[in-house]
């Protein structure tokens, strides 16, 4: 871990990807295309490179999604173990630019915001959509 304060680990980076892996599917049901969860590794050189295999992110800083939908519309989030998250979007139409994402204490939280960070750009239906047996 680094000494800067402002990466001291306020969330599980692992539970916020087991949330992401939850609502993936809810998302893929409501149609949007999911890519993987990428990890960065605080302890590896810079330029810090992403990667897909959680098993060789060693001291995990950030995990991030990008979910893409009908008409161009992309939701990227980044979440820092910090308790703050990159969040940009665009609604596939003319509404587009960041949105609030500070003072995240908990995966919990993560998922609360989450889910209306989706419901903003995707709509209600990303979010209510039937679970897949």
């Amino acid at each position: 871990m680094t000494d800067d304060p402002l990466m001291e680990q306020v969330i599980d980076l692992d539970e916020a990807a087991a949330t992401l892996a939850e609502r993936a599917e809810q998302w893929s049901a409501s149609g949007l295309d999911v890519a993987r969860v990428t990890w960065r590794d605080a302890a590896a050189p810079w330029p810090r490179s992403l990667e897909t295999d959680r098993s060789r992110v060693h001291d995990p800083d950030s995990v991030g999604v990008l979910i893409t939908g009908p008409a161009g519309a992309e939701l990227s989030v980044v979440l820092f173990r910090g308790g703050w998250a990159d969040v940009d979007y665009f609604d596939g139409s003319a509404d587009a630019g960041c949105l609030p994402a500070c003072d995240i204490t908990s995966a919990a939280e993560f998922r609360t915001r989450l889910d209306l960070w989706v419901t903003r750009v995707f709509g209600p239906r990303a979010v209510s959509a039937p679970r897949t047996p």
